[in-house]
């Protein structure tokens, strides 16, 4: 992996990376995490990007000494409304250590139960450091243990060692648990969690928003003419989240919801649930009384009918035409084999999904080919795993880019010896960024925004049937 790049990595015990040689040029060229900006005629070369990043002239000042804050358990209360989530106070991190050096903070958990996506998560970290780092830049590396009492050690020694910025962590509790610390030392947090329970005024998360998963989709179905739809999904906090986006994205379409299905998050038996979604007794009902109306006129008008009836299962149009399925993996492919058992027919009403259907083999239930579902436009990731696969013979999991989009985001921020670029003026730039995922940008109220692309199941394979924006 290191091979034509003339620099040094030094990797210590309180596992701090940095480079201290020279960084070749190429590896720009090859692994670009871009800058977007409307003045520009597309996307231009990272280092053309940067330079449209706001400088400034103030000298930098020594942060007042940190003091350590006592780890509480978090609050898990959930968030209000966007809407009404009051401004931000803007966050100017300043460095702490006068030595010419910016310090990002890397939380991961790199034991415990979660550690397999942690070292996915270090291993992508490594690749962007390799990509973008240069000398004045140093990553500090620390193990959350996968709880929150870990993550809140983790950044305590991360922010004593002088980070201006935080990457990670994880898990919403473990956010909750670092960002009082990181507020209270004027550091943004960039969390790799998609739950709005984590948002604080200092956190950005970088997760991929089911919120937004939804919006794409059911804005390019109702672009498609569908007006009708229908969401099942299960009775948490995930299917309410998706089922509250489902009601905005519905009425901003112009669209009507016209059913709903939450069921137990920990069902396994859906026979019941698809049963009742696809209002089967009844149509099955009115199916079997039109047959004995039939059979009971002579004729051969009636035995015509008859015979058109042979092959249904029910009678009557159900009330969407489309249905919003919050489900992956094995709930999925239960749901999907049932859907046209209860004659809740894919040729007439079009399956969407979210972000969990962005997987391989999606293609492989009949129920579910010819679907939609918004993810990130697959080139760009293609090119990812082709490199990580390169550097550690092995695929990536799906988390992985968010580390390699953070780490390199913050190595070309920092670039200029300036961990005012790491403030909330320049992360909630309107223009946003482009990484392994595509564009992204993150709110004031601290969520972000994707260009998603909206992909079509296909047998054993998904096409791309709306490509993500170039730009927002």
């Amino acid at each position: 992996m290191t091979s034509g790049i003339n620099a040094g990595l030094k990797y210590k015990r309180n596992k701090l990376f940095s480079w201290q040689g020279a960084f070749v040029a190429a590896a720009i060229l090859t692994g670009s995490l871009l800058t977007t900006g409307c003045e520009q005629p597309g996307l231009g070369l990272l280092n053309h990007e940067v330079n449209s990043i706001p400088r400034t002239t103030k000298p930098i000042k020594p942060r007042p000494p940190y003091t350590r804050v006592p780890h509480q358990q978090p609050q898990q209360a959930a968030l209000p409304p966007q809407e009404d989530v009051q401004p931000r106070r803007t966050i100017t991190p300043r460095i702490q250590l006068e030595d010419g050096i910016v310090r990002v903070g890397l939380l991961l958990p790199t034991s415990g139960t979660n550690a397999r996506w942690g070292r996915d998560l270090l291993n992508a970290a490594q690749l962007a450091l390799f990509d973008f780092g240069k000398p004045g830049f140093e990553l500090l590396i620390h193990d959350t243990k996968g709880t929150p009492e870990g993550a809140a050690e983790a950044a305590d020694q991360a922010l004593e060692e002088g980070a201006s910025l935080i990457l990670g962590p994880l898990l919403s509790s473990s956010v909750q648990a670092v960002s009082p610390m990181a507020q209270q030392a004027g550091v943004n947090v960039l969390a790799f969690s998609n739950n709005q329970a984590a948002l604080a005024e200092n956190v950005y998360l970088l997760g991929f928003m089911p919120s937004e998963e939804v919006k794409r989709v059911v804005s390019y179905a109702a672009s498609r003419g569908i007006t009708n739809f229908a969401v099942l999904g299960p009775d948490n906090a995930y299917g309410r989240t998706i089922l509250q986006a489902a009601r905005d994205a519905v009425e901003n379409s112009g669209g009507n919801l016209t059913q709903v299905s939450l069921y137990d998050p920990y069902l396994t038996d859906f026979n019941n649930t698809i049963r009742s979604l696809a209002d089967y007794d009844t149509r099955r009902a009115n199916l079997l009384t039109q047959r004995e109306k039939l059979e009971a006129r002579p004729g051969e008008v009636a035995e015509r009918a008859l015979k058109r009836l042979e092959n249904l299962q029910t009678i009557g149009e159900l009330p969407f035409e489309a249905l919003l399925i919050a489900a992956g993996g094995k709930q999925l492919q239960s749901i999907a084999a049932l859907l046209p058992f209860y004659d809740i027919d894919p040729n007439k009403v079009r399956m969407l999904g979210t972000g969990q259907w962005d997987v391989a083999g999606i293609g492989t239930e009949p129920a579910l080919i010819g679907g939609w579902y918004a993810a990130p436009q697959p080139e760009a990731r293609q090119r990812f795993i082709a490199h990580f696969k390169e550097a550690y013979g092995r695929q990536p999991s799906r988390l992985a880019t968010l580390a390699y989009d953070s780490v390199a985001l913050s190595a070309v921020l920092g670039r200029q010896g300036n961990s005012e670029n790491f403030s909330t003026s320049v992360l909630t730039s309107a223009s946003g960024f482009a990484g392994r995922d595509g564009i992204f940008r993150f709110t004031h109220s601290g969520t972000n925004e994707r260009g998603l692309a909206v992909m079509e199941v296909q047998n054993r394979t998904v096409k791309v049937v709306s490509p993500s924006p170039d730009s927002f």
